[in-house]
């Protein structure tokens, strides 16, 4: 990672709401030739001794799948807002341009989980973005196709080992320099300028 310790957010609870706010991940492992990856959403907890447990699930038989059974260890990157910063805005715009962004890389082990495990990750997941009463909520699916599903995924657990984060924000600038920025980005308008500077006005 791209590691300075004025782009490193200290508070863990702004790293586990950042990783909520941002569940949606690409999982890394070692395949036979080449690194595997699949994009997956994922549960988090924290447990009372501080541990953190992500969940979900994914396709039996992929070459991810494979992979982690016969490699465990993996790599979760939870990627947030980013954009481009040009040097043109800072008070002294003799240096390069850059690129902000936020993201979170938490290392551990998958462990898969049989199936019962993995009935409970996919109603987990169901019950969370699809909710309890919709005409395809996970009760109201029926039972011959819910057993058939839990035979073509897997659930798993992941206990998170490490966890580093880069928020780069622009920390290194001075105050009329981010106020530019913050200036700059409004002007740009789209999404993830408008995120970036609103996280960059929070730390003025």
């Amino acid at each position: 990672m791209y590691k300075f310790s004025y782009f490193t957010e200290e508070d863990p609870a702004k790293v586990i709401a950042f990783m909520n706010e941002n569940p949606f991940v690409m999982i890394i492992g070692i395949g036979r030739q080449y690194p595997v990856a699949t994009h997956i959403p994922l549960g988090i907890e924290v447990k009372e001794d501080g541990k953190i447990l992500l969940s979900g699930h994914m396709m039996k038989k992929t070459d991810h799948h494979l992979a982690f059974e016969k490699n465990n260890n993996v790599l979760v990157v939870f990627n947030g807002p980013h954009t481009f910063i040009s040097a043109s805005w800072y008070a002294d715009p003799a240096s390069g341009s850059t690129w902000n962004y936020m993201t979170v890389h938490a290392k551990g082990k998958i462990k898969f989980t049989d199936e019962e495990g993995t009935y409970r990750a996919v109603k987990a997941t169901s019950d969370k973005y699809e909710g309890k009463e919709t005409i395809a909520a996970f009760d109201k699916l029926p039972k011959e196709y819910i057993e058939h599903m839990v035979k073509a995924i897997v659930g798993f657990t992941i206990e998170v080992e490490t966890l580093d984060n880069v928020f780069k924000l622009s920390q290194n600038r001075d105050k009329e320099s981010k106020q530019n920025i913050i200036k700059q980005l409004d002007k740009r308008g789209d999404g993830n300028s408008k995120s970036i500077a609103r996280e960059i006005e929070k730390r003025l």
